[in-house]
């Protein structure tokens, strides 16, 4: 089933470290204490090897679905009968409100149809200015430190912050956009770990440790969407409003209705794009150049391919290469380890039984690394990702964005961006993790981060 191309010689790849499956289950103390550390590092050996597992554990019988054909069966023939699971809307919706992430049923569905001309090519395409600009900029103060060490994943979250500003919200962020910045990953941080009370479904009454200290996050949100809204519709009512993603978002009709979002759903998208939409973006680029730091191959090849490219803006159709890397970095480390459903119905899987009420798990970080669906899966090979070789990859065997009726609505937004922003920096500069650095292994928040964050050192390339 796995794909076969002409790949490097197996001893020029690099394979980052990750937490090794493990060969024997965990009891279920030892099991929740990893599912709280870093929930990457619970999956079996077997989970990477056979295409559906089965299994009953601390939060009951789990179904984990990495056949391609399951895969597109859950997630779209019979997506009706999975729905978001009570444990992720536990999770995200104290924070993230009812908006596109949290949301179910019909409400669900008028937020997608209002919602989705919004991240339609044309509108994604028109905003290419505004993310180079923002890479631009980048470029010239990664420039500056050429020589020196740099915090890369807090530079990535402040240029993904800096897109947002020219493209959702035109006239800039109430307040100081690192202290939103350290907010949003204050808030996955808190409630990221897996809560023992949510695994064995304590009533919401009773207090979760992460949704206490998450709360000064979501005051911090709260506090910066009102203001945001409020500044929009005073400029929209004097016809003086820029027309960004969030004019395009206040004024956004259902085209079966003609009615609006309400002012829940509008603050809770607004959030989510903040939230979720900046923090993935910047988490796929932190990996991307961590990966080409170890990889001088990969390296010398992006840079020759944005040399050739010549000054000024950069377009992603000129760049299949660059764009490959950083997809072969979500494979590798993908923006959200895992997708969960609860079945409405029975249901099975061949002669595997699906309980009403039980969880099926459909895992980037599994089905992107499994032995059946990946050759050398836990190599860094960007060559899988150009253009002759993408027809080799079978459907459903790579889902950074998810799939299906719940498909990311912003992923054209999301690569569009994160190709631009990555042409930026490797024209301006070139990156070296330093030999003191702490171990880069991942750490499963929500997203998926950098443990110890990621310390580099520039040598600037102009």
């Amino acid at each position: 089933m796995s794909a076969t191309i002409d790949l490097p010689e197996p001893a020029t790849r690099f394979r980052p470290t990750v937490p090794p499956p493990l060969k024997e289950p965990l009891g279920l103390f030892a099991f929740l204490r990893a599912a709280r550390k870093n929930p990457i590092t619970t999956w079996m050996d077997a989970h990477f090897k056979l295409p559906v597992v089965a299994a009953e554990g601390a939060m009951g019988r789990i179904t984990l679905v990495s056949d391609p054909a399951l895969v597109r069966y859950v997630l779209i023939e019979n997506a009706e009968n999975y729905r978001k699971d009570d444990l992720q809307r536990r999770v995200l919706a104290p924070g993230l409100g009812n908006g596109l992430l949290s949301a179910e049923g019909d409400e669900w569905r008028l937020q997608r149809r209002t919602l989705a001309p919004i991240f339609n090519a044309r509108t994604v395409q028109g905003f290419s200015d505004a993310m180079n600009a923002a890479g631009a900029r980048l470029g010239r103060r990664l420039a500056r430190r050429a020589g020196k060490q740099v915090d890369v994943a807090l530079e990535m979250t402040r240029v993904t912050l800096d897109v947002l500003e020219r493209t959702i919200f035109t006239q800039g962020l109430p307040g100081d956009p690192d202290a939103l910045g350290r907010a949003i990953t204050r808030f996955l941080e808190a409630v990221g770990p897996i809560d023992p009370l949510d695994v064995f479904g304590v009533p919401d009454f009773v207090p979760r440790i992460g949704r206490l200290r998450a709360r000064p996050a979501g005051r911090f949100f709260a506090e910066v969407v009102d203001e945001l809204i409020a500044r929009r519709r005073a400029l929209m009512a004097q016809d003086e409003a820029p027309r960004d993603l969030l004019t395009l978002l206040l004024a956004a009709q259902d085209p079966e209705t003609g009615t609006g979002l309400s002012d829940l759903a509008v603050k809770a998208n607004i959030v989510t794009f903040i939230a979720a939409g900046h923090e993935t973006t910047a988490n796929s680029l932190t990996w991307t150049l961590y990966c080409l730091s170890q990889d001088p191959a990969a390296q010398a090849r992006i840079e020759a391919e944005i040399d050739a490219a010549g000054p000024g803006d950069f377009s992603v159709e000129r760049l299949p290469y660059t764009r490959a890397v950083i997809e072969e970095a979500m494979r590798l480390f993908p923006p959200v380890p895992f997708l969960s459903r609860q079945a409405v119905r029975d249901d099975r899987f061949g002669r595997i039984k699906v309980p009403r009420g039980s969880l099926v798990m459909v895992a980037p970080w599994v089905l992107h690394r499994h032995q059946l669906l990946w050759d050398d899966p836990e190599a860094f090979v960007p060559e899988r990702f150009l253009p002759e070789n993408r027809d080799s990859i079978a459907r459903f065997t790579y889902l950074p964005f998810g799939a299906g009726p719940r498909v990311c609505i912003g992923q054209s937004f999301s690569v569009q961006e994160a190709v631009i922003l990555l042409a930026h920096i490797v024209r301006a500069v070139r990156f070296h993790l330093p030999e003191d650095h702490p171990p880069v292994t991942p750490l499963h928040r929500v997203t998926l981060r950098p443990e110890h964050g990621l310390r580099m050192e520039a040598e600037g390339r102009g």
